[in-house]
């Protein structure tokens, strides 16, 4: 797994965290979504990899970094702080403008930082995600009967308890899933959903989604900012974005002034399920206009 890549802990100024990266050529950061750590991308970079300089961080509260530490406004989980840690990382390995790929909980992170930072982030992809504030403002009883979870980890303490009583039985752990996963790859992500610290900083992720990583959204909104970089959204055929939303592109279009994307044959997890068709889609869209 990731063979000739460099693994490390980077220490920054808000976090340290667990790198993997290798290739050559111009960069691109790959970000994990939940329960996942970095690892989830061991099908997709060394593809990339030929062709680039390949960066895998575990996210601030995943895998094996750091936690944040607690606040009431659960500000060290925020997307803006974890976007703060993706510019820093990036330019400690000598990459003052990269390229970003975010799945799941990891694309609100890609988001906020080409929000945040328009002139590191040179292109952002998107994937199996929309924007915090119109999945919110958007929400029906469809979406609080698939995601509700959302609004359970928002809760104090409770999430923790119920996840850790037994993790493989709540994120349905099946003798097949080390094989789709990959041995590797899955014996990592389990290790990460025993560890207390880890699940707490992974809900910590949601509780900062519902208030803190929202309002962010919402003051972009209103002050009209947008996305300036090219912005490939790609989401799961097998998922429920489409039942969800529709045209997904619409949700996004109010939010990325260069948009494009498209639709990926997979389940949600499509670093592991559909590796070839995602990573032509990325260096296509890397290596365009």
């Amino acid at each position: 797994m990731f063979q000739d890549f460099r693994l490390e802990r980077v220490e920054l100024s808000e976090a340290t965290l667990r790198v993997r990266h290798g290739g050559s050529g111009p960069p691109v950061l790959l970000l994990h979504g939940h329960p996942r750590t970095h690892t989830t991308w061991h099908r997709v970079a060394p593809r990339l990899a030929e062709q680039h300089t390949v960066v895998c961080p575990d996210l601030r509260g995943f895998g094996q970094s750091s936690q944040p530490q607690d606040t009431p406004d659960h500000a060290g989980s925020s997307k803006r702080a974890k976007a703060r840690d993706c510019v820093e990382l990036m330019a400690h390995l000598g990459f003052e403008q990269f390229a970003v790929v975010g799945h799941d909980r990891g694309a609100y992170t890609a988001f906020r930082a080409a929000l945040d930072h328009p002139g590191v982030v040179t292109k952002l992809a998107v994937l199996d995600a929309v924007p915090i504030a119109e999945a919110l403002q958007r929400c029906d009883a469809r979406f609080a009967g698939a995601w509700w979870h959302w609004f359970f980890f928002g809760q104090p303490e409770k999430p923790e308890r119920a996840i850790l009583a037994d993790p493989d039985a709540w994120y349905g752990n099946t003798p097949g899933k080390a094989t789709q996963m990959g041995a590797e790859n899955y014996a990592d992500y389990r290790a990460a959903i025993h560890d207390p610290a880890v699940v707490h900083g992974m809900v910590e992720d949601y509780r900062a989604g519902l208030g803190l990583d929202r309002a962010h959204d919402e003051a972009d909104r209103q002050a009209g900012r947008q996305v300036r970089c090219p912005t490939l959204l790609l989401w799961s055929l097998k998922d429920d974005l489409e039942d969800l939303y529709g045209d997904v592109l619409a949700v996004w279009r109010p939010w990325a002034a260069n948009l494009r994307g498209h639709g990926i044959d997979s389940g949600h997890h499509m670093a592991e399920e559909a590796p070839a068709e995602l990573a032509a889609a990325l260096l296509a869209f890397l290596h365009g206009d």
